[in-house]
């Protein structure tokens, strides 16, 4: 056994039985504290599950989790499953294949407790809307940043005499977390309303669970000015793509930044025409009407003359006056069908009415393609081709009133002209200062506990005890404190030996030095016990 080792063993045998014990259980108490710190600064970070759970559920996944090999926490309500972060799709996963939870938001599932026998028409609507709002709020709960949905809805009652027939209608609450809930308001109702039968999204009422208001009724900004924001927004994004597609291989996709304002008029038109063409004249139908007349009139009468008068033998017969009329009409009506056309046009579409392009070039990169004699000419000139460019990819329409801008600026170094939002050093200390907190805490305490607790400890364990009638339990064996007495009394301690106990690795001081410390607290005491041990020494020799 090597020397040092030799002297720590002596040492640690000296303190004797009732010291090593209480070094040893300081010993275990400061592991212990160390590894229960340990534990929990390396714990794993949990997130939710599930939530609003009932206890039957809770005992169930945490049974299945259990047997997975998964880790898992319920939070003080009793309501909410908690595992480690990156586990949870895994966790779901495996809770699905088992049916669980089958609380929360029960959908479909309910109908396979439910026996046909003895069960009314009633029930069965009812287990169907159950089901129905279930299933909903699942797929409401699947869209990012919704933590929990609960979904009513109410169907219109079946009634023979009834003139006028009733809507469904539905209200949604919903807990969101990250996201803007108004923004996700409209895409929920519209989702309600396709998942009803005869629903309307007008009649979907969506809130949030501090109970404000999100979508009611019938919402013109969801219909008209929310359909003009995004048609204005597909049109810039189109046209910034385009301008980007055309000047990326020209000047790099670092060296320009395009932006884009569009007018947009989404206002329904319907347009009706009809067209005459003369020229195309085809014949229908021919009508001739043909009548002829032939009268003839005769007067019975005679006429009064002076012959009547004259005495004669015979009158003869006067001629009676006679007249004749003949007419002869025709009429020819020919019907033509002329060539219409009739043209109806009804748009719903939108209309860019004018664009507005802002383009701005790094002077640095048009410096570079130049050469290094750039002169403002040349500039110009690369810019009134880069504008060209532009106008002719954004589809430009001067007689529209649109506007284009390029001009050759110096990008800021590093950022190439947009702004990069990255996380700084406050994020991440945010991020961790949970962690941080818990390893300042343990430190200090591990600090606490060794500079008040161990450090007296140890100094009361290494000073010697001086009590009345008690051995000195600082020296070792007999033997080696006598021949250490015997040459600190005759004063020969040579300068090897300190040498070699200076250059020694020492937990206590050698028995040279606690024999100085002895004589110096008492040179009576000191004395008896050396006598005591020369006497013990003589009677043992003899």
């Amino acid at each position: 056994m090597p020397e040092q080792l030799q002297t720590v063993v002596e040492n640690l045998k000296s303190l004797g039985p009732r010291r090593l014990a209480m070094m040893g259980g300081v010993l275990a108490l400061v592991m212990a504290v160390v590894v229960a710190g340990a534990i929990y600064l390396n714990r794993p970070a949990y997130e939710t599950l599930y939530v609003g759970l009932e206890r039957s559920d809770v005992n169930q996944i945490g049974l299945v989790l259990g047997e997975a090999g998964i880790s898992f926490d319920v939070a003080s309500d009793g309501t909410t499953v908690l595992v480690p972060a990156g586990r949870t799709a895994q966790a779901r996963m495996l809770l699905a294949e088992k049916g669980l939870p089958t609380s929360t938001n029960a959908g479909y599932e309910l109908f396979d407790n439910v026996g046909s026998l003895g069960l009314t028409t009633f029930m069965q609507e009812v287990t169907r809307v159950r089901a129905l709002e279930g299933e909903i709020a699942r797929t409401l709960q699947s869209i990012a940043g919704i933590k929990a949905a609960r979904v009513h809805i109410v169907m219109p009652e079946r009634g023979n005499f009834r003139r006028e027939a009733q809507e469904p209608s539905a209200s949604v609450v919903i807990r969101t977390s990250g996201i803007d809930a108004a923004a996700k308001a409209a895409s929920i109702r519209y989702l309600v309303a396709a998942a009803v039968p005869g629903l309307t999204a007008e009649k979907v009422t969506v809130l949030d669970s501090s109970g404000i208001l999100l979508a009611a009724g019938e919402d013109l900004a969801n219909n008209s000015a929310q359909r003009s924001i995004g048609v204005e927004r597909t049109v810039e994004a189109q046209v910034e793509e385009n301008i980007r597609r055309a000047l990326a291989p020209y000047l790099g996709p670092d060296n320009f930044r395009a932006s884009v304002k569009a007018e947009v008029n989404t206002d329904s038109r319907q347009i009706e025409e009809v067209i005459y063409d003369p020229d195309s004249r085809v014949e229908r139908s021919v009508q001739i009407v043909r009548t002829a007349d032939s009268a003839t009139q005769e007067t019975a009468a005679t006429p009064t003359t002076v012959q009547q008068n004259l005495p004669q033998e015979e009158t003869p017969a006067g001629e009676t006056p006679r007249s004749t009329e003949q007419s002869e009409r025709r009429e020819e009506t020919t019907n033509y069908e002329l060539n219409t056309k009739r043209i109806a046009i009804v748009s719903n579409g939108y209309q860019v009415t004018r664009l507005s392009i802002a383009v701005v070039v790094n002077q640095s990169r048009l410096a570079s393609l130049l050469g290094p004699s750039t002169s403002p000419q040349a500039l110009s000139e690369r810019l009134e081709e880069i504008e060209a460019i532009v106008a002719s990819a954004a589809g430009l329409d001067e007689q529209r009133g649109d506007k284009l801008n390029v001009a050759a600026v110096e990008f800021i170094e590093g950022l190439d002209g947009e702004e990069i939002v990255s996380p700084g050093p406050a994020y991440y200390l945010a991020q961790h200062a949970g962690t941080l907190i818990n390893a300042a805490a343990f430190i200090l305490v591990a600090f606490l506990i060794t500079w008040f607790g161990l450090k007296p400890l140890g100094r009361m364990l290494m000073a010697p005890a001086m009590a009345d009638g008690a051995q000195v339990p600082e020296l070792a064996t007999p033997s080696a404190e006598q021949a250490q007495l015997r040459l600190a009394a005759d004063g020969e301690v040579h300068d090897e030996e300190e040498e070699e106990e200076e250059g020694r690795i020492r937990f206590r001081p050698g028995p040279h030095a606690r024999l100085a410390r002895m004589v110096d607290l008492s040179e009576e005491r000191t004395a008896m016990i050396l006598r005591k041990w020369v006497r013990a020494e003589a009677e043992a020799a003899n």
